[in-house]
């Protein structure tokens, strides 16, 4: 029962770890991600296959008869429901939480939602709202300017991550005492819980300044957690710096971290070795005021150089750094495609497409990822495999429009 992104994140996971995941969608329409942001007219969007590999898809409308009395044996028949619908809708649908246990009293039933409990919790969440009433958008910008939303889809996907968690606690918690239980998981409370280091930093500005920060020399604080830009989140000083190539490449760009302990390495790699014994600059508190020049002499190495080719130099002297790689670099990055984190899959309508695999790599179950169902194309299957329909019943169904 879900639809969109974030729920279809939390089963997709469960599918690549092994589980046979159902996909209930709407006679006739389906998951509205399938005809949303379309590159090839009629056949599933890449919204849509990347959030769905490894599933069966099957076509129901519990609100008839029929689709009542089948929804009521996938339940008595499933270990696990997971739902991101608007608050309150699977309820509305004639089967609450109770009623669900009664059928199915070891059932599993979770759940994302925008909200938990309060004020806020019949409002409906999206990807964006999540990031903004999480704490991201507050902490994440350049300094001094609007609050932004980061490209990661940490609200919709984060969320159904955090919900794998929970099902599978639940699941092991079921060994035990042998009964289900509600499982939810709300997207503001997944998105605070990624911004834990902000808070970590809210508490720390009540009792003086986070010297970290660039407000520390650069006007001062307010009473929140500002935006800091670029700037390391730790307690190392890190920027993002040019690379040769700049000008015309909105990727070449590198991050670099001066850490103390790699610090006289980068020092002399860059061409500085007289700072190391001089005391503007040979202690990380003396060099805190100094971190706009020291990131700009840092720069002026790096322009010339590719990114690649600053990396492959502060490696091996422990710089910790990271190029700023694109997507069209890390759909071509041959270590991600023999590790299965990107991964080409053959589709029977829109032909060959690039998805993401399983990033959690198990060594005794590793994840084949299948290509994502056609709308309804498991239906037939999964009535007479899994719940025991005969033909007979399976064209009743049909013909009341219950699939």
């Amino acid at each position: 029962m879900t639809h969109v992104q974030s729920g279809p994140t939390c089963t997709q996971i469960l599918a690549w770890f092994g589980a046979d995941v159902i996909k209930i969608e709407r006679p006739g329409e389906g998951d509205a991600t399938r005809s949303q942001l379309r590159d090839i007219p009629d056949v599933d969007s890449l919204y849509f296959t990347m959030l769905n590999s490894n599933k069966r898809s099957v076509t129901l409308n519990p609100k008839t008869d029929a689709g009542a009395r089948i929804f009521t044996r996938l339940i008595e028949e499933c270990d696990v429901l997971v739902e991101n619908y608007a608050p309150g809708a699977i309820d509305r649908m004639g089967f609450p939480w109770e009623k669900i246990q009664q059928i199915n009293p070891r059932m599993i039933y979770a759940s994302v939602k925008g909200f938990g409990p309060g004020p806020y919790e019949d409002c409906k969440v999206y990807e964006n709202v999540a990031q903004c009433t999480g704490g991201a958008a507050s902490t994440t910008g350049e300094v001094d300017s609007l609050p932004l939303v980061t490209g990661a889809q940490i609200g919709d996907s984060g969320t159904g991550m955090h919900l794998v968690a929970g099902i599978l606690a639940a699941l092991f918690h079921r060994e035990k005492s042998g009964r289900g239980q509600r499982v939810t998981c709300a997207m503001q409370d997944a998105v605070l819980n990624l911004c834990r280091v902000k808070l970590r930093d809210q508490q720390r500005l009540a009792r003086g300044p986070l010297m970290e920060y660039p407000q520390f020399l650069n006007g001062g604080f307010s009473h929140a957690v500002p935006r800091a830009g670029n700037a390391s989140g730790g307690g190392h000083p890190g920027s993002v710096v040019r690379c040769k190539g700049w000008e015309t490449d909105p990727d070449a760009y590198i991050y670099v971290i001066a850490q103390a302990g790699a610090f006289p390495a980068l020092a002399r790699v860059i061409g500085h070795e007289d700072w190391l014994n001089d005391p503007e600059f040979n202690t990380p508190e003396a060099r805190l005021h100094k971190l706009d020049y020291v990131f700009s002499e840092i720069e002026k190495w790096t322009t010339t150089m590719d990114k690649m080719d600053v990396m492959a130099t502060l490696n091996p002297l422990n710089v910790p750094n990271g190029p700023i790689l694109s997507m069209k670099e890390l759909a071509e990055e041959p270590a991600l495609r023999e590790t299965g984190t990107v991964v080409e899959v053959e589709h029977p309508e829109r032909g060959k497409y690039l998805t993401v695999g399983n990033p959690i790599k198990l060594s005794d179950s590793p994840a084949e990822v299948r290509r994502s169902p056609l709308l309804g194309e498991h239906t037939d299957e999964v009535l007479r495999d899994v719940l025991g329909l005969d033909d007979k019943e399976i064209h009743a169904a049909r013909r009341e429009g219950a699939i």
